[in-house]
């Protein structure tokens, strides 16, 4: 297993939309395997293929105690291949934050209870149903998938201030900081 890059804003290939996996090959478990490594690495709830550079439509979350133990790490997880929300009902907003978006939190409104489809590692079809902060966690990652950020559920307004910070910090050729606090999203 490897700890991959983690692709930020404003990488273009975050903007991509990610393929369906037709195949669940030996290559597509080691992906994940290095997924969770990496979500739990960062530290982070959730990740999307296309935030380490996979092209693939393949999610990692795992929502369960900022602090269990590392034997208890991964009780809670879910890896998800082409998943698809099929139902959302009702509304809930939440702080979002994301490893892809650093130093930067703000409130998102989502749905709070959906039901999603896809399959698991091993090619059996899984139906997860879920409401808080694994709803909001699921549509985030799926957002990813489809080539959208957070920050677009956001008004313009507060999307271009970021946008600007994160411009004259790399003009600058200073790192944006890496938010650590352990409620953050992503």
């Amino acid at each position: 297993m490897s700890i991959r890059k983690i692709l930020t804003y404003p990488n273009p290939f975050l903007r991509e939309s990610a393929q369906d996996v037709a195949n669940i090959t030996g290559d597509t478990v080691q992906w994940i395997d290095d997924m969770v490594q990496t979500m739990y690495a960062a530290p982070g709830v959730g990740l999307a293929a296309l935030q380490v550079g996979l092209d693939e439509r393949i999610i990692v979350v795992d929502v369960g105690e900022a602090e269990e133990e590392e034997a208890e790490r991964g009780k809670h997880l879910i890896r998800i291949v082409n998943p698809v929300i099929v139902e959302a009902e009702g509304e809930v907003v939440w702080e979002e934050g994301c490893l892809s978006v650093i130093d930067f939190k703000a409130e998102v409104t989502r749905a709070n209870h959906i039901l999603v489809k896809g399959y698991d590692p091993d090619q059996k079809e899984v139906a997860i149903e879920a409401e808080g902060l694994l709803a909001v966690a699921l549509q985030h990652e799926i957002d990813h998938l489809d080539g959208r950020l957070f920050i677009d559920h956001l008004s313009r307004l507060k999307r271009d201030m970021y946008t600007k910070r994160v411009r004259k910090a790399l003009r600058e050729g200073r790192p944006i900081a890496r938010d650590r606090d352990e409620d953050g999203e992503d």
